[in-house]
């Protein structure tokens, strides 16, 4: 990742080698907090783009380490369903 803009209530990064599954789940779990004002992403190129993730909220990197920490909570989760018990 590269950080782009660090503002105070601003945060930017490019998520490199990542495609829309990644940056359309962080975007959505960013706006279920409260404290995120806005959240979104764009791909300038759909080859070669690098994604830019943008948050405006009152922490962006707080905000963005929850998301992330949700997103994982639900992977473990999924994680569990689909392997096999060990009984």
């Amino acid at each position: 990742m590269k950080v782009i803009t660090d503002k105070k209530k601003e945060l930017e990064i490019e998520i490199t080698g990542e495609t829309h599954t990644l940056c359309n789940a962080l975007r959505k779990a960013l706006m279920e907090d409260e404290d995120v004002e806005a959240a979104a992403y764009v791909i300038e190129h759909p080859i070669i783009g690098e994604p830019k993730l943008q948050i405006k909220a009152k922490n962006p990197k707080k905000s963005l380490k929850i998301a992330a920490e949700s997103i994982k909570s639900k992977c473990d989760e999924f994680k569990g369903f689909i392997e096999p018990s060990e009984e």
